[in-house]
Parts: C-alpha cells; structure tokens; sequence
C-alpha cells in the first residue's frame, strides 16, 4: 500500500506539471529557431559571372546598312531572301510570350500580342502585303540567335539588343526601340533601388543583356537565372526571390500583373532593340530597314506605341535611325 501512495503521489505531480504548462502564465518555450529555407526556385540556377555583351565596345551595333527602296509587295527581286520567304508563303519570326506588352500570349484568346508582334507583322505586309502570313515562333532569350543561325526563323523580333558581341554572329537591324533598365520589387520590400541589391537576390533571364549591370554594382546581389521572364515572377511572388531587373518596359509589364509590385529606381543601362537577321543577307537588312522607315514616316510606329505601349507614359517617338553604309 505504502508503495502505491508513493506512484499515486509522483502521477499527480506530474499531471499539475502538465496542467500548469497549458496555463496562461506557463513561461515560453526556448525551442530551438530554424531559419527560413530559401531553395532555388524550380529550372533556376545561379549565374556567378555575366557574359560579355555590354563590354564589347569594338563595334557600333546600333549602327545598319541604309535601307534600299521598298519593292511592290509580294514581288520581291529575284535571288533576293526576300523572294525566296515570299515563295515559301509565310516569314518564320521569332518572338516573345513571356513579354507582356510587347510579345505574350493572350489568355482569353490564345493569340500572340504585342509592339514586337504587330512590327513583325508589318514587315510582312511589306514582304506580302497581307500581314497575316506570319508564322510566330516563340523563343526563349538564349534561343534568339541559335534559330536565326540554324535558319529556324528568318527574323528575330523579341526585345532584343543590338551588341558587338552579337553583331559578330547575326546582323542587325536600325534600332527600333530604345529602353532602361531598372529593378521590379515588391513595394514592402525595402528595396528603393539597385544600389539596395546587395546581399539579395535578384532574378534575370538567361542569355540577355540585363545580367551585366547587376554584376558591376559596388555590392552585386545573387543573381538567379531563369529561361523566361514569368518565371522570374512567380520566383518573386513565392519569396525565391528579392527583386527582378531587366528593361523597364519588361517590368511594368510584370507589374501589372501583380499590384504589389513596383518598378524602382533610376536607370542602371540603356538598351536598344533591334530586329534580328541572319548573318550574310545584306538585301534582307536593307528590307527590314525600308520597312522600319516606312513605319516611322506614315505613323505607323507611333499607332503601335499607343496601342500596346501607352501605360509607359507620353511616347518618344520612334529612335532615329543611325546608317553606316
């Protein structure tokens, strides 16, 4: 009996404990904090050092064979590249769908929309004269000059910067756009500028010009690559991310999808669009020009600056273009 009084008295102890703990007054736990896991979001990788693509200053890529005369449409010159995309019946062109205001798919119709989608389509108006005999082809960044390379597309037409180092594997066409690159930040976030990227991390996209800027800041962030710029959003919704730069136009157009972002901060770099054309045919570089000049003088540009492009603010005006033949 003595014995039982003994476990009896040890089971009540134990069980005030018990009690006591779920009590109002019961003292914190000091367990043990785990930090946040913060993995590389999905089909990302880190990026340790930038090509480059802005560095290369051997050349003026912004600079293009002055245009020739613009032929009857659908009758092309003979032997010309023009002629045969003519013959072919459609122009391969790759674009963007990650782009939202100048190449994305539309979700409600499934169609491809955008400043660099309907350019692309006015060039085949010149080629045709109907600008619905296009084929668009999307492309990722890294893709752009492989297709035009392996003649996966005649021309490229997808926020694309015209460089030195480029230019030694692909011609250019005369500038079309010109663009600033800033940084996409959720607005609590602390994040004012690209001078506050240090020790965060900072989305961009493979194979693009955005990369070196980031690189070159006094305290560069991680710098977390992705294949496209969608990805970089969700990277940044989901918290695998502190911050997104590349063009400014690319960002607002992420932005406005998301109302918690906001474009920050004053300009790290200056891009200038281009459209992409396949070394050795001069005669389709000259085309293209024609029908970029063609766009500047009858308004055309400035029609399809306000229709996909006027939440960027007041237009520009389209780029003057610069020859060097």
């Amino acid at each position: 009996m003595g014995r039982m009084r003994v476990i009896g008295a040890v089971l009540v102890v134990v069980g005030a404990a018990l009690t006591s703990g779920c009590g109002a007054g019961a003292p914190p736990s000091a367990g043990v904090t785990v930090g946040p896991v913060r993995p590389m979001p999905p089909r990302a990788s880190e990026i340790t050092s930038a090509p480059n693509q802005r560095g290369d200053e051997s050349c003026d890529a912004t600079a293009s064979s002055r245009p020739s005369a613009l032929p009857p449409r659908g009758a092309m010159p003979a032997g010309t590249p023009m002629a045969r995309i003519v013959a072919s019946g459609r122009v391969k062109v790759g674009v963007a769908q990650d782009g939202y205001l100048f190449g994305f798919r539309n979700p409600r119709t499934g169609t491809l929309e955008g400043f660099d989608i309907d350019i692309a389509k006015e060039i085949a108006r010149d080629l045709f004269g109907d600008p619905s005999k296009i084929d668009l082809v999307p492309l990722s960044s890294a893709e752009r000059v492989p297709a035009l390379r392996n003649g996966r597309v005649d021309l490229v037409v997808n926020t694309f910067s015209a460089t030195c180092a480029r230019d030694k594997e692909i011609d250019f066409s005369a500038v079309y756009y010109v663009s600033e690159q800033k940084v996409l930040t959720i607005g609590s976030s602390g994040i004012e500028s690209a001078a506050d990227l240090g020790g965060k991390r900072a989305c961009s996209v493979t194979g693009t010009t955005s990369l070196e800027p980031l690189f070159a800041l006094p305290k560069p962030p991680t710098v977390i690559g992705m294949q496209n710029w969608t990805d970089c959003l969700v990277a940044l919704q989901q918290g695998a991310a502190d911050a997104i730069s590349t063009d400014a136009p690319i960002l607002h157009g992420l932005a406005l999808q998301d109302n918690n972002l906001e474009v920050v901060g004053p300009p790290m770099a200056f891009d200038s669009y281009a459209i992409g054309i396949a070394d050795g045919q001069p005669e389709l570089v000259r085309f293209v020009n024609a029908s970029l000049d063609r766009m500047r003088a009858d308004g055309t540009w400035q029609s399809l600056y306000q229709r996909h492009l006027s939440l960027l603010g007041p237009s520009p005006g389209p780029p003057a273009p610069k020859y060097k033949n």
